[in-house]
């Protein structure tokens, strides 16, 4: 059976094998977060309005546009959300497994800007050291700042 099904797949090319892996396979979302850092260390955490009022504390965080390179989301992202403009460094994380979202983490450095916060989605933007990290802030980010020192 398994020949068989090998030699399908052989004949088929291009295409209809494409076709047939987009119906066979769970389609993703690609949620993008930067862990943004000034010069003394600090990392950048935004008050979120959308987010649960128990949570409302993250990192810059958004979807991936089809076709953006995922640093480049972080760096579209934060300029978005905040005005400010960083630069992307390495990544730091990639996850999967909630619903249709895969999660990808950067660390970012702020290189300038001025803050200035969409109030659509942004309430309140910080700088914080990482031993007094807000009330509210969403664990896996937690997890994401503690993992990463500071360069």
């Amino acid at each position: 059976m398994k020949r068989l099904v090998a030699r399908l797949w052989r004949l088929m090319r291009g295409s209809l094998q494409w076709r047939v892996l987009w119906v066979a396979h769970a389609k993703f979302v690609v949620g993008v977060t930067g862990v943004v850092r000034n010069e003394g260390g600090e990392v950048l955490l935004l008050k979120h309005r959308l987010w649960s009022p128990r949570h409302p504390w993250g990192l810059p965080t958004g979807f991936a546009a089809k076709g953006e390179e995922f640093s480049a989301t972080v760096v579209r992202e934060v300029k978005e959300e905040t005005g400010l403009d960083v630069v992307a460094g390495r990544l730091v994380r990639v996850r999967s497994g909630y619903r249709l979202r895969v999660e990808v983490a950067y660390e970012a450095v702020y290189v300038g800007g001025t803050l200035r916060i969409d109030p659509f989605e942004i309430l309140e933007a910080r700088w914080f050291r990482a031993d007094e990290l807000p009330t509210g802030l969403q664990e896996a980010h937690r997890e994401l700042i503690r993992g990463i020192e500071p360069s």
